[in-house]
């Protein structure tokens, strides 16, 4: 018999294998949930590419939303609306504006603004940062 053998088997009945602590969480439990998104956020991610809200600056592909809230629908000068902004008589308000982005063909049949937001939340605080931008 070798020596070595001898020896492991010795240092594994010496070795008490205790159990090993459990390990702990890095992280807090209470991690706390990401800010949702501003409206300056959301009207750049979903209506920026279309919109501006500069004052001064020319339309996109849609009108210059700086002072929407209280326009009258379809004025915005030098923006070519389509022909169902003819029927729109009605001035730019929270409702107006909640109704248009929730489903702009259902309330102007005719109208070429395609998209649409489900989520009440995210439509309340995009409208509601439109109404700063004077």
């Amino acid at each position: 018999m070798t020596v070595r053998p001898l020896l492991a088997a010795a240092l594994c009945t010496a070795v008490s294998f205790a159990p090993l602590p459990q390990a702990r969480a890095q992280m807090p439990f209470d991690v706390p949930k990401a800010a949702p998104p501003s409206g300056a956020q959301l009207f750049a991610n979903q209506c920026g590419t279309c919109h501006t809200v500069e004052h001064g600056a020319p339309p996109r592909q849609g009108p210059n939303l700086a002072g929407v809230v209280g326009r009258k629908a379809g004025t915005f000068p030098g923006f070519k609306y389509s022909p169902a902004f003819a029927k729109a008589d009605w001035v730019w308000d929270e409702a107006k504006l909640d109704q248009w982005l929730t489903n702009p063909q259902a309330m102007l049949p005719g109208t070429i603004m395609l998209y649409r937001q489900a989520n009440a939340q995210t439509r309340q605080t995009i409208i509601a940062w439109l109404k700063e931008q004077k």
